[in-house]
């Protein structure tokens, strides 16, 4: 079974095809750029330029980088343009794309969702936190098995900063940080949610995953077991789509 996953983030829209039985992608992904300023009508261009190149008429799920409630309503936009807020995200997609079936789920709680079915996660119990590394921080928190959404764990203070001010990818280039400098700050932001959670594994995810073996070494004195994401960059997408299947079932 293939449906289409979507995965909007900061910097980049991109998105293929998903193979559901295997959980991972049908076809090479297409990513366009996300605008700047990333307006609802802006980015929904984006999505629906990338849709528009498989040429998908099915149904879509869509990550988005804030706090969804009810499946459809932004509540949250620290990232991309304030417009979003309270921004029927669903109806907005769903126009855009002639009316297609529109699932939209929060970026991190997707990524979380296909690692735990398909990834890091298989099959682990007791309190599971999946971290996304990119132009933010996102997160989200499983407790055996069960995911508590929009956690929003980026936003927890550290250093007198959002935390991900300070530790997302976005931050390491900003601020023209080395690895080991920014695996330093990254390990402060864990002791920080291990102190709040007492997690038995973290998931590191986002792009930076893929460069686990460059900075995971630094990072010592947490009890709990740190692995990268299996499914790297693409956890969002295959995740989205899981939901979007889901709900046309």
């Amino acid at each position: 079974m293939q449906i289409f996953g979507v995965d909007i983030g900061g910097s980049g829209i991109k998105g293929a095809p998903v193979d559901l039985d295997r959980g991972d992608l049908a076809q090479e992904r297409c990513k366009v750029l996300t605008p700047h300023p990333a307006t609802p009508d802006g980015v929904a261009d984006g999505v629906k330029q990338v849709i528009d190149h498989f040429g998908w008429t099915g149904p879509v799920g869509l990550t988005f980088p804030g706090v969804i409630t009810d499946g459809a309503t932004v509540r949250t936009a620290a990232n991309v343009d304030r417009g979003w807020i309270d921004t029927d995200a669903r109806a907005l997609f769903s126009g855009k794309l002639g009316g297609l079936p529109v699932t939209v789920v929060n970026d991190a709680d997707a990524a979380g969702v296909a690692e735990m079915q398909f990834g890091a996660g298989r099959d682990r119990r007791g309190t599971v936190i999946l971290l996304t590394f990119g132009t933010g921080i996102g997160s989200a928190v499983f407790v055996d098995g069960i995911l508590v959404p929009n956690t929003e764990l980026g936003h927890l203070e550290l250093s007198g900063h959002d935390a991900e001010r300070r530790a997302s990818s976005k931050a390491k280039e900003d601020h023209e940080l080395t690895w080991e400098q920014w695996a330093h700050r990254v390990q402060k932001y864990l002791e920080h949610v291990e102190m709040l959670f007492s997690p038995q594994l973290f998931i590191i995810g986002g792009g930076v995953s893929r460069k686990a073996d460059k900075f995971l070494h630094f990072i010592d004195g947490i009890k709990a077991e740190i692995v990268p994401a299996q499914l790297q960059n693409n956890a969002g997408i295959v995740g989205a789509a899981m939901r979007a299947a889901q709900e046309s079932a």
